[in-house]
C-alpha cells in the first residue's frame, strides 16, 4: 500500500498536522510525518525533521536556516521540491498551510507524477490557484477558516482531506495497459482537425487530449516530462500568442521546453495562433482599444494577432524548435490556422498569417530530423489531418 505523507511546519501548524496523521492512522494507513520549520523549533515526535529535508538542498541546511524568514522558505521549498520524490515508499502526500505553507508544499507536490494523490488544504484554495497547481494532479482544498488551531469547521475541512487521502492510497487505481499514450492540443476552432487526427491514430495509440487553456499545455508537458507520453501532436500552438501579447490563457515561457528536454517524437502546428483570449470585453487591456475583437462567449474575448505579434510567436517558436534535439515536423497550414481565419470569416488576415509563416521558415533551423512543412490546406481541412498522420508516422519510426 505505501505510506502516506503528511506535511507542514510543524512549529506553527503541529497539532493540526497530528489531528490528520491520526486519522489517516487509524484508517489503516502508515503515516510518515515530515516538517518543514525553519525556525528551528519544528515539533517534536516527526518521523522526519525538517533538517533531514534541508539537508536535499543543493547548498546544504545552512542554506535553510538562515534567520531570515523569506529567504529561509524560499530554500526550504527548493529542499521540499527535491525531497519528496525521493521518499521512501510515498503512496501520496497531504499538506497544510497558509499562502506560505502553500508556496512551500506544492513545488515538491508538482515533481511528483501524474496520478500520485497530492491534497493540499489551504487557506488561498478558493481563489486562483494556478500558480500552485500548474500542470500536476494536486488537489486544492479550501480550509474555510484559517489553519490555526482545531475547531468544529476544521475538525471537519482536514478530516475530510485525511479520509480522501486514505481512501486514495488504500484503493489505488491500476494503470490501464492500452499501448502507447500520445498528446494532442486542442483548441474549439481547431476541433474538426483533432478529432480526424484522433480517429485516424486511436487503433494504434492511446490518444491523450488537452485543452490549449495554459494548463493544458502545462499538463501535457508534464505527462511528456514524466515519460508518460511517447509523442505529442501538438495541433494548436495558441497558448504562445497569450504569452506573447499578455493573454489569460498563457503557459508561460516554458511552453514547448519538455519537448526541447526530453526528445520526444514531434509534430506541432500553427493552431489558432491567430488569437490572444481575454475575459469579458471590458477586461481588455486600454493598449488594444481599435484592435479587432470577436465575442466568443460573454467570458471570452478573442483578438486577432496583428503582424508584429505573428512575427513575435513565430520567433518564440522557432527557438524552441530549434532547441529540440529529437525528431520534429512543423506543419503550416497556408489555407488558415483557425475556425475564424478563412475567407469570409472575421480573422481572415492573409498577410498576418504570413509575416508568421515566414518568420518560421526564416528562423527554424531545418536538418535531418527537424522539418518545416508548407501545406496550401487549411487547418482544419481532412488533407491538413491527413499531412499531421503522415508527419508523425515519420517521427515516430525516425
Amino acid at each position: 500500500m505505501g505510506i502516506a505523507y503528511v506535511v507542514g511546519t510543524f512549529d506553527t501548524k503541529g497539532g493540526e498536522l497530528a489531528y490528520v496523521a491520526g486519522l489517516i492512522a487509524a484508517a489503516g494507513v502508515a503515516v510518515r510525518t515530515v516538517d518543514l520549520s525553519t525556525s528551528g523549533s519544528g515539533g517534536d515526535g516527526v518521523d522526519v525533521p525538517a533538517a533531514q529535508v534541508a539537508a536535499a538542498h543543493p547548498d546544504g541546511p545552512e542554506a535553510v536556516f538562515t534567520g531570515d524568514r523569506g529567504s529561509a522558505v524560499a530554500a526550504m521549498a527548493e529542499a521540499f521540491r527535491r525531497y519528496l520524490p525521493t521518499a521512501p515508499e510515498l503512496a501520496g502526500v497531504l499538506g497544510l498551510g497558509g499562502s506560505g505553507g502553500t508556496a512551500l508544499i506544492t513545488p515538491g507536490m508538482r515533481e511528483l507524477p501524474v496520478g500520485v494523490p497530492k491534497i493540499m488544504v489551504s487557506t488561498v484554495a478558493s481563489g486562483d490557484v494556478s500558480g500552485y497547481v500548474e500542470g500536476s494532479d494536486t488537489t486544492m482544498m479550501h480550509s474555510v477558516t484559517d489553519v490555526a488551531g482545531l475547531n468544529r469547521i476544521s475538525r471537519r475541512v482536514l478530516g475530510n482531506a485525511a479520509h480522501a487521502l486514505a481512501g486514495a492510497c488504500a484503493h489505488p487505481i491500476p494503470v490501464a495497459d492500452d499501448g502507447e499514450a500520445i498528446g494532442l492540443t486542442m483548441f474549439g476552432v481547431t476541433t474538426p482537425c483533432v478529432r480526424t487526427v484522433t480517429d485516424a491514430l486511436k487503433q494504434r495509440f492511446e490518444c491523450l487530449v488537452f485543452h490549449a487553456t495554459g494548463t493544458g499545455g502545462k499538463a501535457m508537458e508534464k505527462l511528456v516530462d514524466d515519460g508518460l507520453l511517447s509523442g505529442v501532436l501538438d495541433v494548436s500552438t495558441t497558448e504562445v500568442c497569450d504569452y506573447i501579447a499578455g493573454g489569460v490563457l498563457s503557459a508561460g515561457e516554458g511552453r514547448l521546453d519538455a519537448i526541447a528536454r526530453t526528445g520526444v517524437p514531434y509534430v506541432g502546428s500553427c493552431g489558432a495562433l491567430d488569437m490572444v483570449n481575454f475575459a469579458a470585453p471590458d477586461t481588455v487591456p486600454e493598449r488594444y482599444a481599435g484592435r479587432l475583437f470577436y465575442p466568443h462567449n460573454p467570458q471570452i474575448t478573442l483578438m486577432r494577432t496583428n503582424t508584429e505579434e505573428c512575427a513575435r510567436i513565430g520567433s518564440f517558436i522557432a527557438a524552441k524548435l530549434n532547441a529540440c534535439e529529437g525528431p520534429v515536423r512543423f506543419l503550416i497550414p497556408e489555407g488558415g490556422v483557425s475556425a475564424l481565419d478563412s475567407p469570409g470569416q472575421p480573422f481572415h488576415d492573409p498577410g498576418a498569417d504570413a509575416v508568421l509563416f515566414d518568420t518560421l521558415e526564416r528562423e527554424v533551423r531545418q536538418t535531418g530530423t527537424r522539418r518545416l512543412v508548407r501545406s496550401p490546406h487549411h487547418i482544419n481541412d481532412p488533407e491538413f489531418a491527413a499531412e499531421l498522420v503522415a508527419a508523425f508516422d515519420e517521427v515516430k519510426g525516425s
